[in-house]
Order: structure tokens, then sequence, then C-alpha cells
């Protein structure tokens, strides 16, 4: 079959004013940034031009090149190939922290388009997480991107409008879970978000722009994470970190450690949590609210307590509190409401369960089920999750059971496979007891649950 110059690339590159050997170097240049090596010279770049294919991940590094050139978005579709787009690429390959804006949001772009069913990458590597934390601590703010001639301008108004669709799409996750909301959420991400962050803005509005666009992509991380996918989860927050670092937004970054420590205490990466929740405390310090150096301290409670730090935990749990006395003496975004009594007390119960401190584990997870306001129905269903394994821990079968029961019957609509998680935790516990006619009576509770889910 006859080749076909590739004249779009061609027009590119005379358009960017770079030789094959200059368009090879930028590439090699760049993938060394992310970690890796390619072996691109002038002799493969006449291939490409010639008409020959590309591989995914020599494609990314190709396109970020010359968008950094060009200083606007380079995709496949404009570099004239056809390959799999750049987030799944990177989600295949892996990716660091980008060096410049414009490299993170045509990351954050290529992620968008990444099916959520899709489960073929791996979580990034202790490495480039502690190599992008230390980045984002010891980083200046890049400052706001210049816009092109012929952008158009946003306004306030545009930043009221993310900022209320972020507060329905966190209503929308924490009452019926993560799988109700992602797909339409990165749909908006990309295609009202993004094109708002390429436009012009004044100082002022830029930077509430930015702050309100790092709200929506760390609900697309956290979507993710609470669907079970972990690896595009881990993308999404380490892209969102990167945004924050744009305009100085330190509070928020911090916040987005805080979640990449909850996410890797969830997938029993307990030292990892362990650094992330420290990072996200120190990240903080003099930058945030009371209230949201509560939050940080308590995630760092979490991963302590994973870690059978009994001292360490009880500690971060005494900052904690101290930080929330303080609580309603801040200037709080909107985005840390939910941050209250309840939710504290529900970060606690879950420690003294992993410390297996039984009769404060019921004393706290007590509690949150009391003082956890029905919207946030998952969390509603993981405290009573924990209170019943609490129970368990002081040898109270029967009130466990039914408080597993209730969970699991108030539940029923969460699409969130963390709560399926909690679960079958709960039953893999309770299992020495699988003759006791409650607890039948409850595995088949959930036996018609989750096949109910299945059928939707």
């Amino acid at each position: 079959m006859t080749k076909r110059p590739n004249h779009r690339l061609a027009a590119l590159m005379a358009e960017a004013g770079v030789s094959n050997k200059g368009l090879a170097r930028r590439v090699q240049d760049v993938a060394a940034r992310h970690g890796a090596a390619v072996g691109t010279t002038h002799v493969a770049v006449q291939r490409w031009l010639n008409g020959s294919g590309i591989q995914p991940q020599t494609a990314v590094f190709l396109a970020a090149a010359l968008t950094e050139k060009l200083r606007r978005r380079i995709t496949n579709t404009d570099l004239g190939f056809t390959v799999p787009s750049p987030g799944q690429a990177h989600l295949a390959a892996g990716n660091g922290y980008a060096d410049t804006p414009p490299e993170a949001l045509g990351i954050m772009e290529g992620l968008t388009r990444i099916s959520p069913d899709a489960r073929n990458g791996d979580l990034l590597g202790d490495s480039e997480v502690n190599s992008a934390v230390l980045s984002w601590l010891v980083s200046r703010p890049d400052g706001l991107p210049p816009a092109a001639a012929d952008a158009r301008r946003v306004s306030m108004r545009d930043v009221a409008a993310i900022r209320a669709a972020a507060g329905m799409f966190m209503q929308l996750d924490f009452e019926f879970g993560g799988g109700h909301g992602h797909r339409a959420l990165r749909h908006y991400f990309r295609e009202d978000v993004l094109p708002l962050l390429r436009a012009g803005y004044s100082d002022k509005v830029g930077r509430a722009l930015f702050g309100a666009a790092a709200e929506i992509a760390q609900l697309l991380a956290w979507t993710a994470y609470d669907t079970g996918n972990h690896a595009l989860a881990d993308r999404y927050l380490m892209g969102t970190l990167r945004l924050t670092q744009v305009v100085d937004d330190r509070m928020m970054g911090a916040r987005i450690l805080a979640n990449m420590s909850h996410q890797a205490n969830y997938l029993g990466q307990a030292p990892r949590a362990v650094r992330l929740a420290r990072a996200s405390v120190e990240g903080g310090k003099d930058r945030a609210t009371p209230r949201a150096m509560a939050l940080y301290s308590a995630h760092e409670a979490r991963a302590l307590s994973t870690a059978g730090d009994i001292k360490g935990a009880c500690l971060a749990m005494s900052e904690a509190e101290r930080h929330f006395e303080r609580a309603d003496s801040g200037d709080d975004p909107d985005w840390l409401a939910y941050m209250d009594e309840a939710e504290l007390t529900g970060e606690f119960c879950h420690c003294f369960r992993d410390l297996k401190r039984g009769e404060e584990a019921v004393r706290f997870a007590e509690r949150a089920v009391t003082l956890t306001d029905p919207k946030y129905a998952r969390t509603l269903g993981f405290c009573r999750l924990v209170l019943a394994q609490s129970h368990l821990l002081n040898g109270d079968l029967e009130g466990s059971v039914a408080t597993a029961a209730l969970a699991v019957e108030a539940g029923d609509a969460l699409q969130s496979t963390r709560f399926q998680r909690y679960v079958t935790d709960y039953q893999r516990e309770v299992s020495s007891h699988a003759s006791h006619p409650a607890v039948r009576d409850l595995n088949e509770r959930v036996r018609i649950a989750l096949a109910e889910m299945d059928d939707e």
C-alpha cells in the first residue's frame, strides 16, 4: 500500500520553524522529563513526514513538544496520525508531574477521553508520586498562561457557573456514588471548563477560574476512585495537583494530597498514605484554614491507624481536634463545607476500628451515624458499616448484623465500588458466624442487592 505524505505534520513543523533534527531533539527532551527514553532521530521524523506510523507514547511526546513550541494544544489529529488518545497512552505508560501549564491541560484533556470502564493501567509508582509531591512543595506559581489574540474573554459569571456545577456534581457523588455522575462530569470538564482555561481573562478572573477548575478536576478523580478505576483516579489527582500550582492554590493542593493519601490507604499502601498525608499537612501550614488543617490531620490519623501506629494516630487525631476547635474562625471555600463535626467523627471511628479499640470505635461510630446528614448517603453507609465492625470487636454479633443490614438496605442505590467493598469486607469478617440465621439473612440481602446493581 502506497504511503501518503503527512502534510499536517509538515505544516505544523513549518509553522513552528523546526527542522527534523530540532523536532527530534524536542521530542527526546519531553520524553526525558517524563522519565522515558525514545530513540527519535531526524530519520524517524522524516519517516513520519513520508507517511509512516508512530508509537502511541512517542505521539504523546511529539504532541507535547509542538504544543510547547506553538503555545496551543496539539492533538493526534493535528499531527496527522491515527493512534490512541494522549490520555490512553499516559494511562498505559504512566506520566509524571507536568512541566508547564499547557502540558498539564493536555494531559487532563487526554484523561477525559478514556472510558471510565477502562482498567488496563497501573498505579503510578512511588518514585513518580514522591517526585510530584516534592515538586509541588517547593514550586513557585507559574502565573496565568497568555491567551491567543482572538481568545474569548472569561468573566466571573463563567466562574460562578463552574462552581455551581461543582456543587451539583459533588452532591450527586455524596448521595448516589461516583458512578452516577462521572461520565457527565468528564464531558463537562473537557467541553466547558478546559476551553475557558485556554481563553483570555483578567488576573482576578484567572485565579478564580483555575480554582474552580481544580474543584471540578478533583471531583473527576474522586468519582473515578469511587467507581474503582484507581489508575485513572491516580492520574487525575496528579494532574489536579499540577493545576493548583498555576495560581499557587496551596489549600486545594494540600486537599489533593490528602485525597491521594485516602486512596493509598484504601488500597492498603500505608507507608505511601502516611507520606502523602504528612505532605498535605506540611503543604497547608500557614496557607490553609483551621477547618482544612483538621481535614489534613484527620487523613494523617487514618493512614497512621492503618499502619498500626497507635501513638502517631492519636497525636494526629488530637491535632485534628485542635484545628477543628477553631474551624469557624476561617474563611473557608465552599468545597470544604462537608468537613463538619460528623465528617471528623466519621474519620475518627475508622481510626479506632483500625486500631482495634472497640469501645472507642463504637462510641465514635454511633455519634457519626447520629450526626451525619442523610444527604451524605455514602458517608452514612460507611459509618454504619464501621459501627457494625466495631460491634463485632466488642463481641456483639446481633447488634453488628442488624446495623450492617440497615447499611445495606439504605445503600442499595449507591453506585460506589468503595461501598460495595465495605459490605464484602464486613461479610468476610462475620463469615465465622455464617450459620447464624441473621448472618444468612444478611448475606441473602447482599446477594440480591448486588444482583440488582449488575442488572442496571
